[in-house]
């Protein structure tokens, strides 16, 4: 790999490794109703957000707003459908992943994933019409193999990772169709939006404004140093690399999300499930073994 692209891998590297640790700063809010913690990530990251959008990148906000006015009035209403259901699916995301990984376990959370980019790849085969090889066809028959013996031994885990990670990936596949708009902005307005539909419930339901400064210490740890400084990571990443190596990237995620499970939180994996872990993990490499083999010709070449 050329040295004027290593500070955009290693990036990339960082923003996925930082979001392998998320669920320390959630297991110390597990007190707490998973709806709440929602409720002020969204709320906290919209105001940390607009102020990096205000401050860093205001070009591309005036960019943005420029199109917006450029386009048909049909492409508006497609792209307000898109922000809207993208919206939906994020936070649905965003909840079953804070619930899981107080309620359910961590290792469910962790697994989501590593499906995800498979089912991600799966969705656009199927609603985009992207090519699948047969090599990666196979690998997703391994992967639902892997599901299917982890579903034997704890059905609900397995429910909860799959959720988490269709969410997700559909999610991913509807940011796909929305390439001429900065993934920020769009992120920001999504946040946005986000509030608007938590707001009734919040009110609904809410009974007091917390006041504990540990919970808004971990709560602005969650918006600032998980949502936001991530999300510009991956962002700043894929200005020099393809996202075909980002997606090999990703993997470092779960890969310490487990780490921290077995090895900081003590939860315990029998052989059942590190079976179905190691298969799931063939299915990875399997899928993207062409990216593999690419990458690894391509840095011999340049040694």
């Amino acid at each position: 790999m050329p040295k004027s692209n290593l500070k955009y891998f290693f990036a990339g590297i960082l923003s996925f490794a930082i979001w392998g640790f998320f669920s320390i700063p959630l297991r110390n809010l597990k007190e707490f109703p998973s709806e709440e913690i929602l409720y002020y990530r969204i709320f906290t990251s919209l105001v940390f957000i607009w102020i990096a959008i205000f401050l860093f990148r205001r070009k591309y906000l005036k960019k943005d707003i420029a199109y917006l006015s450029s386009v048909t009035g049909k492409e508006k209403r497609t792209i307000a459908l898109q922000v809207v259901g993208s919206t939906i699916l994020l936070t649905s995301n965003w909840y079953t992943y804070i619930y899981a990984v107080n309620n359910v376990s961590l290792q469910s959370a962790a697994f989501a994933y590593m499906v995800c980019p498979l089912i991600t790849a799966f969705g656009g085969f199927i609603l985009l019409k992207e090519e699948l090889s047969r090599l990666k066809l196979i690998s997703l028959g391994i992967a639902l193999f892997s599901i299917i013996l982890l579903a034997s031994g704890s059905f609900v885990e397995v429910a909860w990772s799959v959720v988490i990670a269709t969410l997700y990936a559909f999610y991913l596949i509807l940011q796909r169709k929305m390439q001429n708009l900065d993934k920020l902005n769009v992120l920001a307005t999504q946040i946005g939006f986000a509030v608007l539909l938590m707001l009734p419930f919040y009110i609904s339901k809410h009974e007091s404004f917390p006041s504990d400064l540990w919970f808004w210490g971990n709560i602005t740890v969650v918006a600032v140093v998980f949502t936001i400084i991530p999300l510009f990571l991956s962002l700043y990443a894929l200005i020099g690399i393809p996202s075909s190596t980002l997606g090999i990237i990703i993997y470092v995620n779960p890969l310490i999300a487990f780490a921290v499970a077995i090895f900081y939180f003590d939860e315990h994996i029998d052989s059942h499930k590190l079976s179905a872990y190691l298969l799931l993990l063939v299915s990875v490499i399997v899928f993207n073994w062409g990216i593999i083999k690419d990458i690894f010709t391509f840095n011999r070449k340049n040694i």
